[in-house]
């Protein structure tokens, strides 16, 4: 029986329509994580790789060698370390709830918190109570904290308001600038730290994503290495235009403090982002990012590195510009340091608001293999490890 025409009319626009919506359902592309990162000699991303623990001597916990309460235990003497506020308490005990959940339970390692002012009764309270470990609260020494007498006020106001108008994050906050030197030249000089080598620092509002079973800082002991990190970065280069050319001064002072195996191409590459290079005279801005790092304070205690950062404390960048400390110690290690003992903790997952290093590992809960960022996507291009594969390898 035919169709009146009314009733052929409806079903020939019920058909174009489906077809319409087959269209562009084929052409959506659905939200997934972005393409791997085609490395200059590698064909993608090293984390999508299976990750196992590190080469290396190792160190697990067997009965009660790493007991809290274990005066003879195989812990070294190390700390994990926290420059943290009274005001940032709930960021401090989920960042410790996540180390003492992956690691830190097992490790037993004791947490040094630093202040510029006293600690709170509830801030102690609350930390203790993540832990079995034993807490240290430490108040930093005002010479260390205050700002140098040679700064002048007037040019760092002037300064901080042309750095505003660059967009240069935290550039008219005082407090930021001391927190950038202190972590930069001070800190292992409090003396809570006089006697202890080896830290791994912890800052409030991270997360941790993966159980770690040997002892990092006996992996660190045990096969020479200097320096743990797991995100590599670029930075703002109006934040820093200076930092190279007074490195340059400084090299020329010392030109034997530069080692011979170094990363300085890994320092002054120009090639995959040139405008950050021009911009920063001569530096590529990649640097370990370091509100997860894991080092050995011999290094910030050596000549070289004391001198350096002398250099760079009379030269004022720390407050006339935004020297941080992720820049002056990456470019420390470059220069000063074998490249070998600088070490991509790729098994270790981590995030800080808005980078992650996110592990192709079983032990990993929450973190998307090969995940780099979850903000916009403009923020994949801040990714510096393609250069530190290219130059130096995986450490």
């Amino acid at each position: 029986m035919a169709l009146a025409r009314p009733m052929r009319i409806l079903v020939v626009l019920i058909c174009a329509l489906f077809m319409f919506l087959v269209v562009q359902i084929s052409k959506t592309t659905p939200e997934a994580r972005p393409p791997p990162v085609k490395l200059d000699t590698m064909e993608s991303d090293p984390n999508l790789d299976p990750t196992g623990e590190p080469e290396g001597i190792l160190h697990h916990v067997e009965g009660d060698n790493y007991a809290a309460d274990n005066p003879n235990s195989e812990r070294i003497n190390a700390t994990l370390l926290s420059l943290v506020r009274n005001s940032e308490i709930d960021g401090m005990v989920q960042s410790m709830r996540d180390l003492e959940r992956t690691w830190n339970h097992k490790f037993n390692y004791p947490w040094t918190f630093f202040n510029d002012e006293p600690f709170t009764e509830e801030f102690k309270r609350r930390t203790k109570a993540e832990t079995n470990a034993e807490c240290k609260y430490e108040l930093i020494p005002k010479e260390h904290w205050d700002v140098p007498s040679w700064i002048n006020d007037d040019i760092f106001q002037e300064s901080a308001q042309i750095l505003k108008e660059q967009d240069v994050q935290y550039s008219n906050m005082m407090s930021y600038h001391q927190m950038c030197r202190w972590n930069s030249g001070m800190f292992y000089k409090h003396p809570a730290l006089l006697n202890t080598r080896y830290y791994w620092r912890v800052e409030p509002k991270v997360h941790f994503f993966c159980d770690v079973d040997y002892d990092v800082f006996r992996y660190m002991q045990d096969n020479n290495k200097t320096y743990g990190f797991t995100i590599n970065l670029y930075d703002s280069p109006q934040s820093i235009p200076t930092l190279w050319p007074e490195t340059q001064k400084f090299l020329a002072d010392h030109p034997t403090y530069i080692h011979g195996n170094n990363a300085m191409d890994w320092l002054i590459d120009s090639a995959r982002r040139p405008e950050h290079n021009l911009k920063a005279n001569g530096y590529s801005t990649c640097h370990f990012w370091s509100n997860f790092e894991i080092g050995d304070m011999e290094f910030w205690r050596s000549q070289a590195y004391e001198d350096y950062f002398n250099h760079l404390d009379r030269a004022g960048g720390f407050f006339y510009e935004r020297w941080g400390d992720a820049p002056v110690h990456s470019i420390a290690l470059g220069l000063f340091e074998d490249s070998n003992k600088l070490h991509w903790f790729r098994d270790i997952g981590y995030q800080h608001i808005p980078y992650f290093n996110c592990p192709n590992s079983p032990k990993c809960k929450g973190c998307r293999t090969g995940l780099f960022t979850d903000g916009e996507k403009f923020l994949y291009k801040e990714d510096c490890r393609p250069n530190w594969f290219k130059f130096v390898g995986m450490g």
